[in-house]
């Protein structure tokens, strides 16, 4: 196995890092990170494969060591069905689907367009910030008015959301754990108020709903119910924000907005060619062999979804936008029992905002070349300047 040193914090490699992952490509189905200290892979048959193999999961074999100044963040994490197996991850995705619905999420479509319409409304005269002014604001939106939480509270809920997700992000320093401590204890705060509030007057809300999703007797504790909350929050507004960046990107770059009179292959396309999340971490729970190389129990690979979703194994010409391709599964939101429960949200936020953003502004150009903020694992814009 080839060791390739690659930092993540290289202006260059921010800006485009699919050259590195060709290099890795080329080292063979498994390479070491020396930056990382990790084995990982961006083979499509690998990355698959490890994610649907229970041999592999999210939750850490042996207890981690907390340090104490983090411990109010990894009590939310401790609830988190992002970060278990079964059966702990069976019984709480079981719960949470049981509110979070597919005839729940299809019945956003009205309100997802009405909103797009009266955000282009209030677009401002001249330059702008697309994802300040449209990118950032649809999906919290959406997303308060889902959970039930006044909508005047999502400015606190994206400011809590980008503390609590630079967790994840390369570079994570006192500083940035110490402010996203202080937002996982903000937002505990107030969803612990908001769900005994629920509780004792309840709405057609998925608070609500989680509040009275039961099976064979069994409910979400309040703990469980602010984690699950918090995650839907954070996992699906970041990527959704990052991916409508990326995706008027491409669009505006490579003139395709007219593939947007089928939207639903121009949103896999954009999530294949340039998703939001570049990196995904298993443990091996046992000793296990993929494609040649050995894992011992306790040892950690890194799935680099966007290697992955450019693999000329499973994608003919890989490396083009083609808004019209034939979609095949990519892994943008995993795979296995892992797959991201907001998936269908996010794809339909996409499917119905684009098609409405680009036909009532024809005219939209950018006014400044883009540039990816350095927020590797997630890959997404610092601003996207456009005009009419």
């Amino acid at each position: 196995m080839q060791h390739l040193s690659q930092s993540p914090f290289d202006p260059d490699f921010v800006q485009n890092p699919y050259p590195f992952y060709e290099r890795a490509r080329a080292a063979g189905p498994f390479f070491h990170w020396t930056d990382y200290d990790l084995t990982c892979t961006g083979r499509a048959a690998a990355c698959n494969a490890i994610f649907r193999d229970r041999r592999f999961g999210r939750e850490s074999p042996e207890p981690l060591d907390i340090p104490a100044h983090l411990a109010p963040f990894y009590a939310v994490e401790a609830h988190s069905m992002l970060e278990l197996e079964p059966p702990r991850h069976t019984r709480l995705r079981s719960l949470v689907l049981r509110a979070f619905t597919s005839r729940r999420i299809e019945a956003l479509r009205p309100e997802i367009a009405s909103l797009t319409h009266a955000l282009i409304d209030a677009l401002p005269a001249g330059d702008f910030d697309l994802l300040a002014h449209f990118g950032q604001k649809l999906p919290v939106i959406i997303i308060a008015r889902l959970l039930g939480v006044p909508e005047a509270m999502a400015p606190d809920l994206l400011a809590w959301s980008n503390a609590m997700v630079a967790m994840y992000m390369a570079g994570r320093d006192r500083a940035r754990e110490d402010r996203a401590v202080a937002a996982t204890e903000a937002f505990v705060a107030f969803l612990r108020g908001h769900v005994e509030q629920r509780r004792g007057a309840p709405a057609d809300d998925l608070i609500t709903h989680l509040i009275a999703a039961e099976e064979a007797g069994d409910r979400l504790t309040t703990d469980e119910l602010i984690s699950t909350c918090i995650l839907l929050l954070n996992a699906g507004h970041e990527a959704t924000v990052h991916t409508i960046g990326n995706g008027v990107k491409l669009l505006l770059e490579t003139a395709s907005q007219a593939a947007l009179s089928e939207p639903d292959p121009v949103v896999e396309e954009i999530l294949r060619f340039d998703p939001p999340l570049h990196m995904f971490t298993r443990w091996a729970y046992e000793d296990v062999e993929v494609m040649g190389h050995r894992f011992r129990r306790g040892d950690r690979v890194g799935l680099l979804l966007a290697m992955a979703n450019r693999d000329p194994a499973t994608w003919d010409t890989p490396a083009e936008f083609d808004p019209r391709r034939i979609a095949k599964p990519h892994v943008s939101f995993g795979a296995g029992l892992h797959f991201c429960v907001g998936a269908p949200l996010a794809r339909l936020e996409l499917q119905v905002a684009l098609p409405i953003l680009f036909a009532r502004l024809p005219g939209l150009h950018l006014t400044e070349k883009p540039r990816y903020a350095d927020l590797y694992h997630f890959h997404g814009l610092n601003r996207l300047m456009v005009a009419r």
